[in-house]
């Protein structure tokens, strides 16, 4: 937690990645000074209990926005996707929808070196 601390002191952005997956749990959101939550991509998949898993998506999101913390959807992969996380209050999306991931040195060659530097400092 200290060093969590000391990263923000220095203007560091804190997420906590893939949120509802693995080790993460409320505890984290509790005890870590995060700014930002990342919401793990099997809440998108197709699974047998698909609306359980939209009731819990919809519930971190609301949790996130009380908490002051946007929110970014890992996987997303569809415009229905969109359209349905935009509803449930979801403010940046992160998947293959928008583009395919690249290597740095294409990302660069593309963007520009100034404009990658731009984009990292907002």
């Amino acid at each position: 937690m200290s060093l969590i601390r000391r990263l923000k002191e220095y203007g560091f952005v804190i997420a906590i990645d893939d949120f509802g997956s693995g080790y993460s749990s409320l505890s984290f959101l509790k005890d870590i000074q995060a700014d930002i939550l990342k919401i793990d991509m099997d809440f998108l998949r197709k699974t047998e209990h698909q609306e359980r898993s939209r009731i819990i998506l919809r519930s971190i999101v609301a949790l996130a926005r009380e908490l002051g913390m946007p929110t970014v959807v890992e996987g997303v992969e569809t415009l229905q996707q969109v359209e349905d996380l935009t509803k449930l209050g979801c403010n940046i999306f992160q998947g293959v929808y928008f583009a395919q991931p690249v290597p740095v040195a294409a990302y660069l060659e593309r963007f520009g070196e100034e404009k990658a530097v731009a984009a990292a400092e907002s």
